[in-house]
């Protein structure tokens, strides 16, 4: 496996993520320990060193596990939690953006990951309660504490990314490094606005759910059973007639349809560094192959051209032949870019 510059930074972490919410059996689906330990190591024996966990994930016991794992060698792995999302129902101040739960939280991750830093800690979700500046100094504050070394920001809008960061630049606090968000030929709207802005500012991508909880390994052709839903964003008319391409393209290239999908979202115009989990070591490692493969630049048109989303306004506006001739006076294939 290679290595990519993590966003804006001089951090290094592999081409492909490793997810652990499969790191447990609390949600009724997962990996025992037995089997969690087999991932990891199939995961770290490839070279693998970015480990992706969060503050909920199978109710803590993810994180209990990837301490576990990493305990021997801590520093050679870049470990990345999260917090936001509730540790305690119907209290108010056990989840959300704010800093009393961004303290607290974080103090029980590092409990739980048996570490006394983390090296990536994202904001999981975007509560539309707390002020960014609020959220901003108390990163920058755990930074300065030495708890975490980098941050990233995970399901949120591209503008209050945008905006945080740009308060972060001007106040001299640490900015965002990453941006996690759903990304797979399945869901490619956020190539509207949210992978624009981080090409723009620099941000590392980290797409989540590459192959759409699987609906992109195509079983469901097979007429195998799973976890996706019938008639569901996954699994509809338009996904059976992307995954029928993606079937063809990795038959041309002998890799499986899985593979391929996640080799796609690898070789994006914009450093894309999908996170794949799974349940079963044999899983994972086959999974990892993406990253020996590589799909030519007219197989790569197809799989874009049969799964692109509408732009919307105001790109699809602003593309236009009209506004283009009075934007530029008809000089725009005249100026050198």
């Amino acid at each position: 496996m290679k290595y990519r510059l993590f966003g804006n930074s001089g951090l290094r972490v592999s081409e492909i993520a490793l997810g652990t919410m499969t790191f447990g059996t609390e949600w009724g689906y997962g990996a025992d320990h037995a089997e969690s330990k087999k991932i990891f190591d199939a995961y770290a024996n490839a070279g693998g060193n970015f480990i992706d966990t969060a503050n909920r994930y199978t109710e803590g016991t993810s994180e209990k596990y990837v301490g576990e794992f990493i305990n021997s060698d801590r520093d050679h792995f870049v470990v990345a939690t999260k917090y936001s999302l509730h540790d305690r129902m119907n209290d108010p101040n056990f989840s959300g953006n704010h800093r009393k739960n961004m303290m607290r939280s974080l103090d029980a991750s590092l409990k739980r990951l048996n570490t006394e830093y983390i090296d990536l800690f994202w904001l999981h979700a975007w509560d539309f309660l707390t002020p960014v500046d609020e959220i901003l100094r108390g990163l920058d504050d755990l930074v300065r504490m030495g708890k975490i070394n980098y941050i990233g920001i995970s399901d949120t809008p591209a503008w209050i990314v945008s905006r945080a960061n740009a308060i972060a630049e001007l106040r001299g606090w640490t900015q965002f490094t990453g941006l996690q968000v759903e990304y797979s030929l399945l869901q490619r709207t956020p190539e509207r606005d949210l992978i624009p802005m981080a090409k723009e500012m620099k941000l590392a991508v980290t797409p989540w759910a590459p192959l759409a909880g699987g609906a992109l390994t195509g079983k469901y052709l097979k007429g195998e059973t799973g976890r996706v839903k019938e008639n569901s964003t996954r699994r509809n008319e338009r996904s059976t007639e992307i995954v029928k391409v993606l079937v063809d393209v990795a038959s041309k290239i002998g890799a499986t349809p899985g593979q391929t999908a996640i080799r796609w979202a690898m070789q994006k115009e914009h450093t894309s560094i999908p996170i794949v989990g799974s349940g079963k070591a044999t899983q994972i490692e086959e999974s990892l192959k993406a990253a020996d493969i590589s799909i030519p630049s007219e197989l790569m048109s197809q799989l874009d051209e049969v799964s692109k989303v509408e732009m919307g306004f105001p790109h699809d506006f602003l593309a236009g032949d009209g506004v283009n001739q009075v934007l530029y006076g008809g000089t725009k294939n005249q100026i050198i870019l």
